[in-house]
């Protein structure tokens, strides 16, 4: 894929995420590798060439993304395909988040409840996603793949 494909991938499935209002993400219990954890979402970028996403270092979904990275998210738009999104969480490109990417992200966390003191609040934490793969699908059988 070249760079300009790449680019125009990731800007599909942030607009289809962001045009939502919440998809969920699942994980791998820490404690129980039989049992998958979901919960909603609802922050993603494209940054770097690369989909984020926030989350806070005080909740489950970070101990499992830490202890397993694997994931799965899907989504639904009402009258569009779904999306299901695989790929790794980059815990560690949290140094790398850029300070436009943080504010955006602590502004958004607080548009939905969540309480922290500032964009560089150290329970905030930022990543990206490895081996990413968009399945586009729609119920009439129909399906594309964008690999980011």
């Amino acid at each position: 894929m070249t760079n300009t494909a790449a680019y125009e991938a990731l800007e599909e499935i942030v607009d289809y995420l962001t045009g939502i209002p919440a998809w969920f993400l699942a994980t791998i219990d820490e404690s129980d590798a039989t049992q998958p954890r979901v919960r909603p979402f609802s922050f993603a970028a494209a940054e770097q060439g690369k989909l984020w996403f926030s989350t806070s270092r005080d909740k489950d979904v970070y101990r499992e993304l830490a202890h397993n990275p694997k994931f799965e998210l899907s989504g639904w738009k009402p009258g569009e395909y779904w999306i299901v999104v695989t790929g790794q969480a980059d815990l560690a490109d949290d140094a790398s988040a850029s300070a436009a990417l943080r504010q955006a992200g602590f502004e958004h966390m607080a548009g939905i409840g969540e309480h922290h003191d500032s964009p560089d609040d150290d329970r905030l934490v930022y990543f990206s996603v490895r081996n990413g793969i968009a399945h586009m699908r729609d119920i009439d059988g129909s399906e594309r793949t964008l690999t980011f």
